[in-house]
Formats: C-alpha cells, structure tokens, sequence
C-alpha cells in the first residue's frame, strides 16, 4: 500500500514539473517591444476585414442637411 501511495505521489511530482515547465514557457514573447506588437495586430486584423471603411449615407445626408440649412439662412436674411 505504501509503494502505491509513494509512485502516485512521485508521478503526481512529475506531472506538477512538466506543467510548470511548460507555463514558463509561455511567458516568452516574440515581439520585442510594443511597437511591433501592435504594428502585427493592426496588420492581422486588416486581412481579416475588420478595418474596412463602411460609412453608408449618412455623411451625405448630413452634408445635404448643413447645405440646405446654409442656403434656407442666405435666403431668409439676403
């Protein structure tokens, strides 16, 4: 009972080595300042589409707004 006990323990030690042997691991980073880290995230996620410029009609109707607005303000006071 004690040598089942004992290799539990020493399989339980070596399991508990190899994981921390593998977190240390992954704290090593491939970039070496933040700069980089950024410059490769804005690059990734341009090919995946998420700075496409979509703006749609609204900068149209605000300009077709102020426009009419400046004009309706010229021909009430001109």
């Amino acid at each position: 009972m004690e040598s089942i006990r004992q290799q539990t323990s020493q399989a339980a030690l070596v399991s508990l080595e190899a994981a921390a042997a593998s977190a240390r691991g992954g704290f090593g980073c491939i970039f070496s300042t933040s700069d980089e880290y950024e410059t490769a995230l804005i690059t990734e996620r341009r090919a995946q589409g998420r700075y496409a410029q979509n703006r749609g009609l609204w900068p149209l109707i605000l300009f077709t707004a102020c426009a009419a607005t400046v004009a309706g303000t010229v021909l009430l006071f001109g």
